[in-house]
């Protein structure tokens, strides 16, 4: 009775491990499962801005620990290696691409954070390309963790432009 409980234990503990990794089944769906996945760190990117810096950052830390070990499962349970039909990855490091940038807190520019997080996950500039050769959890989220990082440049960028620019030419 004991190995049924325990077995059954188990299923459930998989189950819900691969329901977390998978966004719930949209890293399941056949075109696109990583920006359909990575569509739930929207709302999370958004509750995460209404914080103090210091606590963002704390929070996506926690986001990080939580994500190694469950892509880590996740992956062995599917077969091995970064499959796509993993999506954790990407709904919990896609917050990192605006973290402590309070003019993200505007829709639109939560929008092309999520573009160009999209971007540079998919073209993996180095060295996105070579971190999912460290393979386990911590090779298919720290390709991610890049992506967010170098969109995060790319806006931090742009702002300081933008704010440049009206100190220059005010109208």
């Amino acid at each position: 009775m004991d190995n049924l409980r325990d077995g059954s234990l188990n299923l459930m503990i998989e189950t819900m491990v691969v329901q977390l990794a998978t966004g719930f089944g949209l890293g399941l769906l056949p075109y696109m499962p990583g920006t359909f996945g990575s569509l739930l760190g929207l709302p999370l990117a958004w509750w995460l801005l209404s914080h103090p810096p210091i606590r963002q950052a704390l929070i996506l830390v926690m986001l990080l620990v939580i994500a190694v070990p469950l892509c880590h499962w996740a992956a062995l349970w599917q077969g091995g290696g970064d499959s796509p039909q993993i999506v954790a990855d990407e709904y919990l490091m896609f917050p990192v691409s605006v973290i402590g940038l309070a003019l993200t807190r505007r829709p639109w520019i939560l929008v092309i954070a999520f573009l160009l997080f999209r971007l540079f996950d998919a073209i993996k500039l180095p060295p996105l390309n070579l971190l999912e050769a460290l393979g386990g959890g911590i090779g298919i989220v720290l390709d991610d963790l890049m992506a967010a990082v170098y969109a995060w440049i790319v806006i931090a960028v742009g702002n300081a432009l933008c704010r440049w620019t009206a100190k220059k030419d005010p109208l």
